[in-house]
């Protein structure tokens, strides 16, 4: 079993492609078996995905469509102390994934040809968000 943290570097909200990263963390542990690595995120206000990696136009389109479903600044929202895009990143948060679970073999992701890893940065702030990465 190989456990270990990867710290991925956010500019604002939206969707951000991290396979690479995965990748690179899992040659150098040297996995080379079968198994499953799943990956789980440290926040309340991000979530993950596995989503299409060729055409952005896509993911530009799931974080329009997500903001048109829980807006900012909705009057019916309690906690509002960190912000008007806190309370809707908790929304996003809790409709989307903090884990993923993905196949692997021979030390490789069984990731399909367009599929990518993304953190989806719910919130406007850049920073730096922890992804616990386990196989």
């Amino acid at each position: 079993m190989a456990l270990g943290k990867l710290e991925i570097v956010v500019n604002g909200q939206g969707l951000h492609e991290f396979t690479a990263d995965v990748n690179r963390w899992l040659a150098s542990q040297n996995v080379f078996g079968s198994g499953l690595c799943t990956l789980f995120i440290q926040h309340t206000s991000a979530s993950l995905l596995i989503q299409e990696n060729a055409d952005p136009s896509a993911r530009v389109d799931l974080e329009n469509w997500l903001n048109r479903l829980v807006p900012e600044s909705d009057p019916l929202y309690t906690h509002t102390l960190e912000g008007p895009d806190d309370m809707p990143a908790h929304i996003k948060a809790s409709l989307t994934a903090c884990s993923l679970g993905i196949p692997m073999q021979d030390g490789r992701l069984l990731l399909g040809t367009w599929q990518g890893i993304y953190l989806w940065e719910h919130r406007h702030h850049r920073g730096t968000r922890n992804v616990i990465v386990q196989v």
